[in-house]
């Protein structure tokens, strides 16, 4: 769409998706097989001269400049695989339910907690993405949690303090609507990325997580019908 940004859309033939096909720079037809299969397809249509990448759904926002700011602090870092900044969850109104503030602390809790690095605000190194396979299309919710934990094992992740996203929150959403399958396998991906000597004992405290995952979900999922 400029000199700075190609934007690929993965979707099917249907008129709304046709209309916005002149709106970005290539399109892929999505055969398919899952969210996962759909994004790998639209990551390695881009031109080779594309260095960073990520995707966003049709719930989520970039704040003025974000691109910008998470590639120039992997330009200047050069063993930075990964740049994440800030999220703000909004409601359907636009209006503010909470913003994540993520620090590196995010990082070691990949493994053994929730995962507070959102997705929409991150940019991730396209050869790293390539180096670690991509998103694991046998999954259909956890793809992202899956790759961060394989780029972190690849390189260093960069924190931006700075809020360069935003996630619309719904029950319509994929997350948000299919909760219970989305956390337990969130579960099982943080477990096969453990030491195998530490998995057995991993049923010491993933349930709680899981637990205090859907907790906080149900909760705000109350406070966004109440901003309604």
């Amino acid at each position: 769409m400029n000199g700075d940004v190609h934007v690929c859309i993965v979707g099917p033939e249907t008129v709304e998706v046709n209309a916005l096909r002149a709106q970005c720079d290539s399109f892929v037809l999505d055969t398919g097989k899952g969210l996962a299969a759909a994004i790998n397809a639209g990551i390695a249509s881009l031109p080779e001269s594309v260095r960073f990448v990520n995707w966003l759904g049709d719930d989520d926002l970039l704040a003025p400049g974000a691109l910008t700011t998470l590639a120039t602090a992997m330009s200047v870092q050069h063993d930075a695989v990964l740049a994440y900044g800030y999220c703000t969850y909004i409601n359907g109104n636009d209006e503010t339910l909470f913003t994540v503030r993520p620090s590196r602390l995010a990082e070691s809790f990949l493994r053994f907690g929730p995962q507070l690095i959102a997705q929409p605000a991150m940019l991730f190194r396209r050869d790293s993405f390539q180096e670690v396979g991509g998103l694991d299309d046998q999954l259909g919710w956890a793809f992202d949690l899956d790759l961060l934990l394989k780029l972190r094992r690849h390189g260093r992740f960069k924190p931006i303090p700075h809020v360069v996203a935003s996630y619309r929150w719904h029950e319509g959403a994929l997350t948000v609507g299919s909760r219970n399958q989305s956390v337990s396998e969130a579960s099982a991906v943080r477990v096969r990325h453990l030491p195998r000597f530490i998995r057995p004992f991993s049923q010491l405290w993933e349930p709680f997580i899981r637990r205090a995952v859907l907790q906080t979900g149900r909760s705000l999922s109350r406070r966004h019908l109440k901003s309604a």
